[in-house]
């Protein structure tokens, strides 16, 4: 397995020797206190929210990566469609490389480069074609609701990974947990995962428990009254990732699943929970021989694929949808083989009943 180094490897380091333990656990400490202090001034007044008149549903998480919240925003817009509902996505545009200060909108015809919008409203876009959901992207989600609510006049808006974002009021807060590791290796960052404290979860008014197909059906409930302590009553789904086909990037063309079986792949990802990808992979019959891991929404650079060429000994590469738009200009004179993109999407398991209820209530 190919593991190219960033924050997460010196993390790692940190964590595995005394001094650099004790340093993250006081930056832990630090960073859930300024959480806590500004949930506090946002919950009182004291910083200043609004609600921007449609009805706003946030979509959100309390880690750091890993719990397929796009996917859950995509089947959250597919839904209210199919409810005949008019939905708006709201995106901040994470890590994109080249961000405006206007907000930007993907729709229709209006198709700005990855580079712009970022690497999921990008994929977000091209999931919901023909679907008529505007994607507005920018840092001031205010600003973003704003523009919505001016130009496309929704029913509903979707507020993509929004649940620490407190200056737009919403009416449901809709918060994903990994059931691989629901609590972020149970510390705050940058010591674990956590990007808020537990207690948090109290402002959910449905909990959603992704990836449960990864683990037992006892550790599901031990999860579940986990929540219950932390939110008594509270609403909990369980959902899972299923691939659903396979994107040929050479010529754009939808292949069959069954074309990974009982092959030798190499994989290829930067996303917040690889190890995900790679057991689809295996569900599927695939034999991941090599395994490349990169950061999430990391731009990939030629000589990345030229190594990755190098080394894939004819084997076919399969990478997933968020990552295929960062692959750099150039990319089909230097990976020469077969480079596919596994298709996935979340399916409630479990709740779906609880699922639409909140998405649309009577």
């Amino acid at each position: 397995m190919k593991r190219p180094r960033g924050a997460a490897q010196t993390r790692d380091r940190w964590r595995k020797n005394l001094f650099g333990h004790a340093v993250l656990l006081v930056l832990s400490w630090l960073y859930g206190g300024v959480t806590l202090l500004r949930r506090f001034l946002y919950a009182y007044g004291v910083l200043p929210s609004r609600h921007p008149g449609p009805r706003t549903i946030c979509i959100g998480n309390l880690t750091a990566g890993g719990t397929g919240k796009t996917t859950a925003v995509l089947l959250a817009a597919q839904t209210l469609r199919r409810k005949q509902k008019s939905v708006a996505i709201l995106s901040r545009g994470y890590k994109r490389p080249e961000p405006g200060k206007d907000v930007l909108v993907l729709l229709n015809a209006q198709r700005p480069s990855w580079r712009q919008a970022g690497d999921e409203p990008w994929m977000l876009h091209h999931a919901l074609r023909g679907l008529d959901v505007p994607i507005l992207v920018s840092p001031d989600r205010v600003k973003a609701a704003e523009t919505a609510v001016a130009y496309y006049k929704p029913d509903v808006l979707l507020l993509d990974d929004g649940f620490q974002h407190l200056r737009l009021q919403r009416d449901t807060n809709i918060v994903l947990l990994n059931a691989a590791d629901p609590w972020g290796g149970g510390s705050l960052l940058p010591l674990g995962d956590l990007r808020e404290p537990r207690r948090a979860l109290r402002a959910a008014s449905l909990v959603l428990l992704t990836h449960a197909d990864r683990v037992t059906p006892e550790r599901l409930d031990e999860i579940r009254a986990e929540v219950h302590a932390v939110h008594p009553g509270v609403a909990v789904a369980e959902a899972a990732h299923r691939p659903c086909f396979l994107f040929d990037l050479s010529d754009e063309v939808r292949r069959p699943l069954t074309r990974l079986k009982g092959h030798d792949v190499t994989a290829l990802s930067g996303i917040g929970d690889p190890g995900s990808f790679r057991d689809q992979l295996r569900r599927l019959g695939a034999r991941v021989s090599q395994e490349w891991r990169f950061p999430d929404h990391h731009p990939y650079t030629l000589d990345e694929l030229r190594s990755i060429e190098k080394t894939r000994e004819g084997r076919p590469v399969i990478t997933t949808f968020k990552d295929f738009p960062r692959l750099p200009t150039g990319w089909q004179q230097v990976l020469t083989g077969e480079l596919l993109a596994l298709g996935i999407r979340l399916e409630i398991t479990r709740g779906r009943q609880l699922w639409e209820a909140q998405l649309c209530p009577k």
